[in-house]
Formats: structure tokens, sequence, C-alpha cells
């Protein structure tokens, strides 16, 4: 591989996008504020980043994967932040899920600096992160998007170029919002079909087979019928997208209806459960309020990826470039 690649932002997507990259040979760098979560791919060969700017003057791309936009904000800007050592022929490519003003506010400053931004989030969840067969959107000029490819396509399957820089970071909110929706509308048909007699199994199976189906129930279904409730994402995860997405609709006056008692749902649960508490676990607000434990025999504890891990390819858009 010729490109030399930074990672920052080790969380519970960050190190399994950047272990995907170490595993197909990448020169890689890397930094988290939490260190001690660098050492398993220090072991196998990564190196760690003094510094964001350090990393921005060695590395030929560097990725950022971090849990908000102040960080990433931080993490650009700070005395020894990326923009103090980015220049031409460097990449910036912002993995976050996050703000698409704000993505394009720090690409202008990127752009300034003479390198090249790309808002590239991902989509399909953490089980999918971990063996490379997660979805990316990648918002940029089309030849840097030629550029990041090779890198796209090792640590994911499904690779979309959505237009310019900040349209992919409008898609993943609109995916995330639409995520959010079917894992609510989810718990409240799995609690009435519980409290109508219903079988859990049966109920399960029928909702896949049917047009009720979606990738929430095929996964996160599984693990709220186990009684786990994890996927690696959390309540204040959620109420920040959820209140990114508002924001955009807000700036487009667009005057949403659902989304507002949506996030309304989770701000409750966030209340009673916690902010790190498991995002699936929206569904205790129902079971305690019918005494039911919603539960069945014989689903996983974790979300796994059964697939193999195949080489990435890019997603056209079957009406690109007809008229």
């Amino acid at each position: 591989m010729t490109e030399k690649v930074g990672f920052i932002g080790l969380g519970n997507v960050g190190g399994k996008l950047a272990r995907s990259l170490l595993r197909n040979g990448f020169d890689l760098t890397v930094r988290d504020i939490d260190e001690t979560i660098a050492e398993p791919l220090i072991a196998g060969g990564a190196t760690w980043g003094a510094s964001p700017r350090e990393m921005a003057e060695e590395c030929d791309i560097v990725i950022t994967c971090l849990p908000s936009p102040a960080a990433s904000a931080a993490v650009l800007e700070a005395d020894d932040g990326l923009l103090g050592g980015l220049g031409a022929g460097k990449i910036w490519a912002e993995m976050s899920t996050t703000d698409e003003a704000e993505v394009r506010r720090l690409a202008g400053r990127v752009a300034a600096a003479g390198a090249s931004p790309v808002d590239c989030p991902v989509s399909g969840g953490c089980h999918r992160a971990a063996t490379g067969n997660i979805a990316i959107f990648a918002g940029c000029d089309r030849d840097v998007f030629d550029r990041m490819l090779p890198v796209l396509t090792t640590m994911g399957r499904q690779i979309l170029h959505t237009g310019p820089v900040g349209s992919a970071s409008i898609l993943k909110l609109v995916t995330n919002y639409l995520a959010t929706a079917n894992l609510l509308t989810l718990c409240e048909a799995l609690v009435t079909s519980m409290a109508a007699g219903l079988d859990l199994d049966t109920t399960y199976e029928a909702i896949r087979i049917s047009s009720g189906n979606s990738f929430v129930h095929e996964t996160e279904g599984q693990v709220i019928l186990n009684g786990s409730r994890d996927i690696n994402f959390t309540m204040d995860l959620v109420v920040k997208d959820m209140t990114l997405f508002q924001a955009l609709a807000d700036r487009r006056d667009v005057p949403l209806e659902i989304a507002p008692r949506m996030l309304d749902i989770f701000l409750d649960a966030l209340q009673r459960y916690g902010p790190r508490e498991w995002s699936p676990n929206v569904i205790k607000r129902l079971e305690e309020a019918t005494g039911l434990d919603v539960l069945a025999a014989g689903f996983p504890q974790q979300i796994s990826d059964n697939e193999p891990e195949t080489p990435g390819h890019e997603v056209v858009p079957s009406g690109r470039g007809t008229v």
C-alpha cells in the first residue's frame, strides 16, 4: 500500500475500521484520547501518533472517527491539531456522524490549508465494521473519491459517492433517523405481540419474512429478544443523531411531525436509564408500563456478521449518467 494512513478515534466503530486497514496491510498510525485502547493495534504493527499535527505531517490521509462535532473541531483546530500539519496532497477524511454545516465549515479550513476534505460516515452497525463489510458514504470531489476508494473499499463493502462535501453527512443522519424509527416501532410491535399472547420466536419470523421486515428487526430485534440489548450503540448517541437530524430539517424549514416525538421518547429513556445504556433498551419503557419482559430463547447475545470479508466496491446509483 502506498498511502500512509492516520486514524484518530478508536471507539466502538473507529477501532474496528482501523483494524481492517491494519489487517489488510496499510501503513497505519493511530491515536485516541485513551491510549490503552490503541495497544492491540500497536501490537499488531500500527504506530502511535504523538499528536494530530504530527500525524497530518507524516501521513498522506488522516481519518477522524469521533463522538461529536465538537470533538472533530477540537482535533482539527487545537494548537497541535490537524490543520497545522495539513497541506497540498493530503486528505482529511471525516468518518464521524456529524453536522453537515460543521463538516462543511471544517472542510473549508482544510481546503484553505491546501488539503482535500472528505466526509465519509459509515452505516450498518459495529458487527459489519468489524468484518470490513460496512457501507460507507463519501462526499467529496470525484478525483478525491477515486484516490480514497482503495482505503474505503478496505474498510467497507459498499461505497457510495454522494456528491460534494456535506452530502454524505446529510445521508448518514437520514439513515440513522430511519433506523431509530424502525427501532421504536419494532419495540411497540414486539410488546404488543407479547401482550396479545403470541410466541415471540414466531413473531420474529413473521416480521422477518413479511413487509414489516427491516435491517433493524433482523439485527437489533435478536438482541432485544435475547435480553442483552447490546449493539454497541448508546442512548446518548441516538439523542445526538436525532438532534442533528432535527436541526438539519429546521434549517430547511421542514415541519417534521414524527421526529420530535421520537426525540422526546429517547430523551425520556436517557433520563430513566442513563446516557450510556444500550439504545435498544428504550423498550424498557414499554416493558415497565405493561409488566412484560420481552424475551425469547435461542437468540444471540450480540450481533455478528456471518458473511466473509470480501473486497469492497463502488455503488453507482441506477439513474446516474442518464437523462
